[in-house]
């Protein structure tokens, strides 16, 4: 199937998907009952192509910034491109900002593909994303394969935005904090403490936050008592992080799923799970499946 004009919608019962596969092979909207539970693209960002104004984009072949825009890997050093202007660092890699294939669409369900050949970066990849709408949740199932010469160092996420409603809250469980450090970048990190636990369900910071979250559970949970609804997030066990960002100025929030630890392509600790960097043969591939169940809440 070649490319397909948008919209790509995607509706089960009363919950419906909007797809933007030109736009970062991202998702516009996310709505249930008539509720947004993603921020929702708008008609200027949608005519203007910006990525960044989307529900969600997918990060590949890494999620978060590469410091110096170079990393060691099998005794070479790699050199990315800054992306994200006026960033100087290469952020979530190069999926979110090339138009993607729909190689499958139907009523409720809608694959999308993505082909890269290195060439301003170091990676050849293949990536897909399987959007399926039942009734009762959107489920996001991810693959990334090798498609270079050589074994490479590889991550994975969704970046979803929702909207900063004033009473909402997050819940979600981790073990460990990673300190942020200029520019973004992430540092090493600590034993969470107890003032930045999302265990129990707790509004936004009032302050900046971007953060990693690492150790995470597997299961987030952000409710918008306002709009009556919430969202519950649950990821594949590859999944052992989750990027919380925050900022008070701003009308939305980020929770955001990934593989690998903000940073750990810096680190070069290729061999440490908690770090969550997959290394990939040519032609391995690496998969996981997110799911987001809306959900009524008891006024």
């Amino acid at each position: 199937m070649g490319a397909i004009s948008e919209p790509v919608i995607l509706k089960a019962g009363a919950l419906e998907v909007g797809l933007v596969p030109q736009i970062g092979g991202s998702v516009s909207a996310l709505r249930w009952r008539g509720i947004d539970l993603m921020r929702r693209l708008s008609d200027d960002d949608r005519k203007a192509g910006n990525v960044l104004g989307v529900a969600m984009f997918p990060m590949t072949p890494y999620a978060n910034r590469i410091a110096g825009n170079t990393f060691d890997f099998a005794a070479k050093r790699w050199r990315v491109q800054p992306n994200n202007p006026p960033e100087k660092f290469n952020v979530h890699g190069s999926g979110w900002q090339h138009a993607w294939t729909v190689t499958e669409a139907g009523a409720g369900k809608a694959t999308l593909a993505l082909d890269i050949v290195a060439g301003d970066e170091p990676y050849s990849y293949r990536a897909t994303q399987t959007f399926l709408v039942s009734e009762e949740s959107l489920s996001v199932a991810m693959t990334l394969t090798n498609t270079g010469p050589m074994p490479m160092p590889f991550g994975f996420g969704l970046h979803p935005w929702f909207d900063r409603d004033p009473d909402v809250t997050v819940q979600f469980r981790a073990g460990r904090f990673y300190l942020e450090e200029p520019d973004g970048l992430s540092g090493d990190p600590i034993t969470l403490p107890p003032e930045l636990d999302f265990a129990g369900d707790r509004p936004l910071p009032d302050g900046w936050r971007n953060n990693d979250y690492g150790g995470w559970g597997g299961e987030a949970t952000i409710r918008f008592p306002a709009r009556g609804a919430g969202l519950r997030i649950k990821a594949d066990p590859v999944f052992k992080h989750l990027m919380l960002y925050g900022d008070p100025t701003k009308p939305y929030f980020c929770v955001e799923p990934q593989t690998n630890a903000s940073g750990a392509f810096n680190r070069g600790r290729w061999d440490d799970p908690e770090e969550g960097v997959i290394v990939l043969a040519p032609g391995e591939s690496a998969a996981g499946t997110v799911t987001f169940t809306p959900f009524e809440l008891e006024l």
